[in-house]
């Protein structure tokens, strides 16, 4: 991701428009759920990205969603104008998209 090779970010959901421009992509390191556990405190900002269209994912899609393996029913995310913060910032994680505030030397 960070370094601009990720093309596709594999979601359940849709967002409400496109294109989404300066998405800033937050790694989780705990798997994120509704009711068990809808925050990782300990998220990590990697990359800010442009959004520019969703489709359903396809098994051929595995190498370019970074994934170790495939589901049906899944989106890809297609990005574009990828860029990686000059160093990860420390950010909560959470489900959707929302709001967060990143020093002004981070991209």
């Amino acid at each position: 991701m960070v370094a601009g090779t990720k093309r596709l970010e594999i979601r359940r959901w849709s967002p409400e428009s496109l294109p989404l421009k300066d998405l800033l992509i937050v790694q989780n390191r705990h798997r994120l759920d509704a009711e068990r556990m809808p925050e990782d405190p300990d998220g990590i900002a990697l990359a800010l990205v442009d959004v520019v269209a969703v489709r359903p994912w396809a098994a051929s899609d595995l190498e370019a969603s970074g994934a170790t393996q495939w589901e049906p029913g899944w989106l890809a995310w297609e990005l574009a104008n990828v860029r990686g913060l000059s160093q990860p910032v420390r950010v909560p994680a959470r489900l959707r998209i929302y709001e967060v505030t990143l020093p002004t030397a981070a991209p």
